[in-house]
């Protein structure tokens, strides 16, 4: 049978090539071109490389088995791609055929990619993140070692002096022990004056345990350590100025010393380091605020007209008695005096005309000192004296300005700590009598009478120690409180820390 020619194509489109056929050579449209030289064909290198055929499968005509094997792909069995190429075939050298293909090359990046300012962002993107990470890092563990217990094995009081910086503050605690984590306690005093808490100096009082966070804030807030400054009732204000030179919590001097009755004895809480000027202005400021207080609300027909007159007497009641329960009969009585124009004739008024502020006479009064005229002698001077004695306390005051609704004119000692109250001179006699019966019969200490000497100021004398009106018909006087103990010193004792 006469079959077709198909100029050496073989007859279907994906059929190989018979063997020895070969594929057809150029066309004749490149007849008068010269053929290239065919040069012998070499061993292949890679033949043992090449996979065989499956089983069951023949090699194709034309090629060996270590020809590599191609598997038809579905799209060559194509009717589409079964086609005979249109245009030239230019055929390979079996070097250029077994040589291995180049890959191909992958895409260039895009110039916005490549950019140096995208470069450099990407950089500084990277640089945050990690010092995010670093920061995170290390601000968790600050925190957790500023919440965490300090070595402080017990309560101990620390005094930051003026001008210390952070840094500082941190060396000096970690010498007292109280802390022993000196950067982390920087780093959180840089947070909390961010904050607006400064590291302010003081005294400060740390707890046993103390974190850094309570170290810090306790600095931070200003809660320093308040001591007391107890200033006792009837003292001069000489003695008070001594009182306050003595203390070692006070800084700074007094530039004079206060006008008698001027300052209102009390308790005071103040910080180490205030200077004792300031002390004094802050007892100055209560006293006026509360003898304002008292003035307003006085009874109307008091024999004092000014505010000023008040002190005098109060300094007197002050001086006579230190029973709460009897201040105001004692009061009393004074106003009575004055009401009748009777002098007052009180022991320590003539004391203070004889030394002063300094308080105390040291000895008992002698008969001649009674009858010795100074300008505060109520012996020998009519109503008030020109200033006051003492400086009272408020108790004093209300009294002065509150009197009990009495007609007493005398009292005396009773011998139990107390008084006498009598509204007649006879009266007065027979517990001047009486008194002498119980110093007698031991019951209490006995004082000469006023005809040789008068009880000295009760300051000086022990606490059962009475003192006796001295009998004079042309002018009765009340007798002189009993003595009362010496009333404490000013002391300066440490109080609790203050919560701003």
């Amino acid at each position: 049978m006469n079959q077709p020619p198909n100029n050496g194509r073989p007859p279907y489109p994906n059929a190989a090539p018979a063997a020895g056929q070969g594929y057809p050579a150029a066309p004749r449209a490149f007849a008068s071109q010269p053929a290239a030289p065919v040069s012998p064909p070499r061993p292949n290198p890679h033949a043992n490389l090449n996979p065989a055929p499956p089983p069951g499968r023949q090699a194709a005509p034309g090629h060996s088995e270590g020809m590599a094997y191609r598997q038809p792909a579905p799209h060559d069995r194509s009717p589409m791609t079964a086609q005979p190429p249109s245009g030239p075939v230019n055929p390979r050298s079996p070097q250029a055929a077994i040589a291995p293909q180049r890959p191909p090359m992958p895409p260039r990046r895009s110039k916005r990619v490549r950019h140096p300012i995208v470069i450099i962002g990407n950089a500084i993107f990277t640089v945050i993140l990690l010092l995010a990470l670093v920061l995170g890092a290390t601000a968790w563990w600050g925190k957790d070692r500023f919440e965490a217990a300090g070595p402080l094995a017990e309560d101990k009081v620390v005094n930051i002096p003026r001008g210390y910086g952070v840094k500082d503050i941190a060396d000096l605690l970690v010498r007292e022990g109280v802390i022993d984590q000196p950067y982390v306690f920087v780093a959180g005093a840089m947070v909390l004056k961010s904050r607006g808490e400064e590291m302010k100096a003081g005294e400060y009082e740390f707890q046993k345990r103390a974190s850094l966070r309570d170290v810090a804030n306790t600095i931070g807030e200003g809660k320093v350590v308040q001591h007391q400054l107890t200033i006792a009732e009837g003292l001069t204000s000489e003695q008070i100025v001594a009182r306050l030179l003595e203390s070692n919590i006070l800084s700074g001097n007094i530039k004079e010393i206060p006008r008698e009755g001027s300052l209102l004895p009390e308790s005071y809480k103040f910080t180490r380091g205030t200077t004792r000027e300031q002390v004094i202005q802050r007892m100055q400021q209560a006293h006026k605020r509360v003898l304002q207080e008292v003035w307003d609300r006085r009874q109307p027909d008091l024999q004092v007209k000014t505010p000023e007159q008040l002190v005098i007497l109060a300094s007197i009641i002050e001086k006579e008695t230190g029973r709460h329960d009897e201040r105001t009969r004692v009061a009393s009585v004074f106003h009575n005096r004055l009401k009748t124009n009777m002098r007052l004739q009180s022991d320590p008024t003539i004391i203070y005309g004889l030394v002063g502020g300094k308080g105390s006479l040291g000895r008992q009064l002698m008969r001649k000192e009674i009858e010795q005229p100074t300008p505060y002698n109520t012996y020998t001077i009519t109503g008030l004296p020109p200033g006051p004695i003492a400086n009272p306390g408020r108790a004093s005051l209300e009294a002065a300005a509150n009197p009990a609704r009495a007609k007493e004119l005398y009292f005396v000692a009773d011998g139990t700590g107390g008084h006498a109250f009598s509204e007649n001179y006879e009266q007065h006699q027979k517990n001047v009598a009486r008194l002498r019966v119980i110093e007698k019969d031991g019951q209490a200490t006995a004082l000469p009478l006023a005809d040789t000497a008068v009880a000295p100021n009760p300051i000086q004398l022990p606490a059962a120690a009475p003192r006796v009106a001295a009998p004079r018909p042309a002018a009765p006087r009340p007798a002189a409180a009993q003595a009362v103990p010496a009333r404490p010193a000013a002391q300066t004792t440490p109080a609790a820390p203050r919560i701003q």
